[in-house]
């Protein structure tokens, strides 16, 4: 939320645009903080795709979760990751470069198309920052996420 005072940030404009507003930083889940500063980088905890404080579905992708649902909530966790590093610089117009992105897929055993699903995550940073968005990135298949969520994402972005 912006006060009346506050100027929305450009890259929050074109989240609007893609019809996102950024949430409240999800609580952390255990004992560990959402995202950190060093230096120039903010590296966030692992985010699930919380909206409105719950996860709107859960389960192993490829079985109970088709891929393209699970593609979904990969943005949704960018867009969280997203709100912890604004927690911590204050406006996102300081990130210079998504410099990496890691994402967890719960897989069924026979599920192989975890960078598909994390594309959900990279193509919204891609949107939303442009050629700064371009990162490096791996895209895991597990057994089981936190409170069985399907997809966890974590960033790590440069700012100055």
């Amino acid at each position: 939320m912006t006060s009346a005072n506050e100027a929305v940030s450009a890259v929050e404009s074109r989240l609007k645009d893609l019809g996102i507003t950024l949430p409240e930083v999800a609580a952390p889940v255990a004992a560990y903080v959402p995202a950190v500063v060093s230096g120039n980088y903010v590296y966030t905890s692992g985010q699930l795709p919380f909206i409105n404080g719950e996860l709107p579905a859960t389960g192993k992708v490829g079985s109970d979760i088709a891929a393209e649902q699970a593609k979904e909530f990969a943005a949704v966790c960018a867009v969280n990751a997203l709100a912890a590093v604004k927690s911590q610089i204050g406006d996102l117009d300081r990130i210079s470069r998504i410099v990496k992105v890691v994402g967890f897929v719960a897989s069924d055993p026979t599920f192989t198309g975890q960078p598909g699903v994390i594309n959900g995550a990279s193509e919204l940073l891609g949107q939303v920052f442009g050629e700064a968005g371009a990162h490096a990135r791996s895209a895991v298949g597990v057994a089981v996420l936190p409170l069985n969520a399907s997809v966890e994402v974590e960033i790590i972005a440069e700012f100055i």
